[in-house]
Order: C-alpha cells, then sequence, then structure tokens
C-alpha cells in the first residue's frame, strides 16, 4: 500500500490558511487535519479535540517530556505542539496529513521529516495583513503589533518552503494549494523507481 504524504502549511498569523485548509479538505476525501495541542485558553467558539487539544503547561511539557510530540515550540506565549501518533498512523495507512503550524514549529518537522510537502502562505502585502489582524477581532492591539513584527521574521523562512502561495483571493489560493497536492502526488519520489520499473517488468 503506497504511504500518504504529509502537507506542512505555515504563514504569519492573518493569512488565511486555516480558510485556506478548510476549502482544500471539501474538495479531497483521503486526507486528514492533524490536531495540535497548545496551552493557550480557547477562543470563541474553539472545541477541545476538535480545534485543538487544550492543556495545562505542566501536561504539555510532561508530554513534550516523554517524546510525544512530532514537534513543540512555544510561539507567541503559549506552547504548541504537534502529537506524533495520529500523524505517523495516518500517513502509514495510506492518508494524506495536512499540518497548519507556526514556522518554529515547521523547521523542526523538517529536521525529522524532509520527505513532506512544505506550503507557506503569504498575504498580499503586510497593511492587508495588518487589515486582516485588526478586522477579525480576536486580539488586543499590543498582540495586533506583536504578530506584524512577528510576520517579516517568519516571512524569512520562505526559502525552506517548497511553495509560496499569495492568498490575495480565498479561491485562487485554496485552487493552488490543490494542484499542489495533487500534483506531489504524481512526483516520484526517492527510492520508488526501481519499485515501479519492477511492477512494469512483471506484466511485461
Amino acid at each position: 500500500m503506497k504511504k500518504g504524504r504529509l502537507f506542512v502549511v505555515s504563514g504569519p498569523s492573518g493569512t488565511g490558511k486555516g480558510t485556506i485548509i478548510s476549502r482544500v479538505m471539501e474538495r479531497l476525501e483521503n486526507v486528514s487535519l492533524s490536531i495540535s495541542a497548545t496551552t493557550r485558553a480557547p477562543r470563541a467558539g474553539d472545541v477541545d479535540g476538535v480545534d485543538y487539544y487544550f492543556l495545562t503547561e505542566e501536561e504539555f511539557i510532561k508530554r513534550a517530556d516523554e517524546g510525544r510530540f512530532l514537534e513543540h515550540a512555544c510561539v507567541h506565549g503559549y506552547y504548541y505542539g504537534t502529537p506524533l501518533d495520529p500523524v505517523t498512523e495516518t500517513v502509514e495507512s495510506g492518508r494524506d496529513m495536512i499540518l497548519e503550524i507556526d514556522v518554529q514549529g515547521a523547521m523542526k518537522v523538517k529536521e525529522k521529516y524532509n520527505e513532506g510537502v512544505y506550503i507557506f502562505i503569504l498575504p498580499p502585502s503586510m497593511k492587508v495583513l495588518r487589515e486582516r489582524l485588526t478586522g477579525r477581532g480576536t486580539d488586543a492591539p499590543d498582540v495586533i503589533e506583536r504578530r506584524m513584527n512577528n510576520a517579516l521574521g517568519e516571512i524569512a523562512y520562505i526559502d525552506r518552503y517548497d511553495y509560496g502561495v499569495v492568498n490575495d483571493d480565498l479561491d485562487s489560493a485554496a485552487e493552488q494549494v490543490l494542484d499542489i497536492i495533487k500534483a506531489e502526488h504524481c512526483r516520484v519520489l526517492d527510492g520508488e523507481a526501481d519499485k515501479i520499473i519492477s511492477e512494469y517488468g512483471e506484466e511485461n
């Protein structure tokens, strides 16, 4: 059975990563979304075990010490991490897994899982990014300033990603990510060539 692919999606807060991924998943069947763990408080409408696994700092650190995260990092004063077992089990079962994580986390995943596909979502401009952060009404002014200050530092990692998608229009951006996923399933991975040649040889 062919293994699934791991798609890692990152970008500054406010670039629309979550909305793009939701639209992509509506179009695909054989894909799961990784649920991250975090120590931040739930926002309005967040559901534990659906949007995030909400943990206390003590619980999070204990799981990290036990090696139960694929990656974990402290971002904007809170811990975030990707539980290891669900990712491994999903990919081994033949399904794709999408990780929506910050740049710090993505770089740690890349150290352990270089065969993943890394996609960076960019805002059309910094001005638009500020408008989006302000318009969603979920963050205090000081938090918005901190996120804006961090955005350029995150964008500086663009050369560590395989693809960059500018979210100027949600429909277009989602379509580009969908095209990337489809194209990656046609790519011949390292170690696959001999197997493909052998299978065709057996049919001759």
